[in-house]
């Protein structure tokens, strides 16, 4: 069996999953986490193999194949599409790490790691490691991860700092149910906490060197065709995602429409309304264009590892600003569909009204926010630097 015909056996028993993923999306926002079902479903159709190098028994393949099963998977739940995205970038992230901490953390080839990305955590030298202790909130996923990858601040005996990420298993922190929000809930994005877990040296990182995949010798340093800049990782699932959920409501509206009529109207099918008629089709077109843009990112991406190195930080800085325009059209795809959907669509019971509540809030994380990434990729156009080492 090829590479590729191993992504599209996963692929085809995602799509397999589909309508039991989407079934479990209500559950999943009622109970504040993806339901277990819905992971196994997704664990048994290898996708938590996919960022896992070859070498550990994984599939280790290329961003686009990432992206088309993170989209796939939002189109039927957005919030497990959004903790697919956390979830691979998460492995893709432990390949940072020393060859002892990959074999320990790939072993079995199937591995889910989320991230906390805001150093709240402090860590205190120790011999052979470090004693970690700290709080990290909107920790999405962690209900169901094995592994943490946790933004820290090292304090040295001198009084210098350093920032890492520590990577930790599930197991040594506690999860505090305080994921009470209107959008996303289903993600679990709750508070983690250490208190007092060592860290061997080899389960930390640092963190200017994790976001530029410069992080001192391991096996696959540099390594053509998989050597991605984390942020432009993320950043692409991040759209890939962000338009697979813009079609999944697309499909809810469609299937909503028959036999529909405009209330205090002569228009007794809504689908002859002209206004519908355009703003249907200006969605469709907002979606698509918005994955082609997506599209040209994911290839630009990989074009550069493997070539055996990263986009430049100009490119970089379009990688920000195209794929959160991207996300930003598919938002406004499920604005206009849910604008023409009547007051029905904010029952509980309609799937619509989650999707729209879930893309409304995820384009407002920190760094998915259009206009900060508009901004980075506007100051490189006019000649300017990013303002940000965050590329």
């Amino acid at each position: 069996m090829t590479d590729r015909q191993e992504t599209a056996e996963v692929l085809d028993l995602v799509r397999a999953a589909v309508p039991v993923i989407a079934a479990h999306g209500a559950e999943a926002e009622e109970r504040g986490q993806v339901p277990r079902e819905t992971v196994r479903l997704l664990d048994q159709a290898g996708v938590f193999r996919m960022a896992v190098p070859e070498r550990f028994g994984g599939l280790g393949r290329p961003l686009a194949e990432h992206a088309e099963v993170v989209s796939e998977v939002a189109g039927a739940c957005p919030s497990s599409g959004w903790n697919m995205t956390i979830w691979l970038t998460g492995a893709v992230m432990a390949g940072l790490y020393p060859d002892e901490t990959q074999k320990e953390v790939f072993d079995g080839g199937s591995v889910r790691v989320s991230l906390g990305f805001a150093p709240t955590g402090r860590l205190r030298p120790v011999d052979g490691g470090y004693v970690l202790d700290g709080r990290w909130s909107y920790n999405s996923g962690c209900h169901h991860a094995d592994w943490n990858c946790l933004a820290s601040v090292i304090e040295h005996e001198d009084g210098s700092e350093e920032e890492v990420f520590a990577l930790v298993p599930m197991r040594e922190l506690s999860i505090v149910d305080d994921w009470d929000v209107s959008a996303g809930r289903g993600t679990g994005s709750a508070t983690t906490v250490a208190e007092g877990v060592f860290v061997p040296v080899r389960r930390t990182v640092s963190y200017g060197g994790a976001t530029v995949g410069e992080t001192g010798e391991r096996w696959n340093a540099g390594l053509p065709g998989r050597e991605y800049g984390l942020v432009s990782f993320i950043m692409a699932l991040y759209a890939s995602m962000a338009t697979g959920i813009a079609r999944g409501a697309y499909q809810h509206f469609l299937e909503r429409i028959p036999g529909r009529g405009i209330t205090y109207t002569s228009w007794d099918d809504q689908r002859q309304h002209p206004l519908t008629q355009q703003q249907v089709a200006a969605a469709a077109n907002r979606i698509d264009a918005g994955a082609a843009l997506n599209g040209r990112v994911i290839a630009l991406v990989q074009e550069r590892t493997d070539a055996g190195g990263q986009p430049t930080d100009a490119e970089k800085a379009q990688v920000r600003g195209q794929t959160a325009f991207a996300a930003e059209m598919a938002k406004e795809a499920v604005e206009l569909l849910y604008a023409l959907s009547g007051a029905s669509v904010i029952k509980r019971s309609v799937p619509f009204q989650r999707y729209h509540r879930d893309i409304l809030g995820f384009t407002l994380h920190a760094l998915a926010q259009v206009h900060t990434n508009l901004e980075v990729q506007g100051r490189v156009l006019l000649g300017l630097d990013p303002g940000t080492e965050i590329l």
